[in-house]
């Protein structure tokens, strides 16, 4: 005669080993996300309220560095030679020599002193702050273009007299003189901004920061269709 087999425990039973237990004190249950957030989310960038302060910082210094470019235009621009004459009792100015290229050479120099104006601000942005970004390129852009207005005034303000006339009467009939300092073409005015612009997106894609992979963002790596790693 044998003894009865004892029956096993319901599978709904836990072991006192098993037995639920209350949650320490300040413990917090992990979400699904907290096993792939690295920490960076939210710091791609300083803030929109910073970026726009450090904006208006560029916008201002480059505007103000307009005043180098102008009185070093006003330095390095060639003359215009013109001469004074009287004609039926009235005075009459005109090219001194005709075939000359000074007035080319006035915006020329002007559009080479602008171009490297920009390629420099647009390094010292890049250097200051290492990324690229909306508003830093809308300030190069819009610190750039009020930078060669500021230059060109100040280089006016700065050469030969505007009055011509009065000019030739001062130095005397058949007396050459210079012509005011004048920007025939108004194109030159665009060369410090479109080539801080384009410096600086040229900087910022070889040597400004990356964008993370997706599987570098959430700490993996890929993987094929059957759960194998990709190489």
């Amino acid at each position: 005669m044998t003894a009865p087999l004892t029956p096993p425990p319901p599978p709904h039973e836990q072991s006192s080993q098993d037995a639920w237990q209350p949650p320490a004190a300040g413990y917090v249950a992990p979400v699904a996300h907290d096993a792939v957030w690295d920490g960076t989310y939210g710091q791609d960038g300083p803030g929109m309220k910073t970026e726009l302060r450090e904006a208006a910082v560029v916008t201002v210094a480059v505007a103000v560095a307009g005043v180098l470019l102008g009185v070093l235009w006003w330095w390095l621009a060639p003359h215009v030679p013109l001469v004074g004459d009287v004609v039926d009792k009235s005075w009459v100015v005109y090219l001194s020599d005709s075939e000359g290229e000074q007035a080319i050479g006035v915006d020329g120099t002007f559009t080479l002193l602008a171009v490297a104006f920009g390629a420099v601000s647009a390094l010292g942005v890049f250097f200051w702050r290492r990324r690229g970004g909306v508003p830093l390129a809308v300030a190069l852009g819009v610190g750039g273009l009020l930078a060669s207005l500021l230059a060109w005034k100040l280089g006016v303000r700065l050469g030969p007299s505007q009055d011509v006339i009065a000019h030739a009467k001062q130095v005397g009939k058949g007396v050459t003189f210079s012509a005011p300092l004048k920007l025939g073409a108004k194109g030159a005015l665009l060369a410090w901004p479109l080539a801080a612009l384009v410096v600086h997106l040229g900087l910022t894609a070889l040597f400004g920061p990356r964008d993370p992979e997706p599987y570098q963002e959430h700490g993996g790596v890929p993987k094929d269709p059957y759960g194998e790693p990709m190489a």
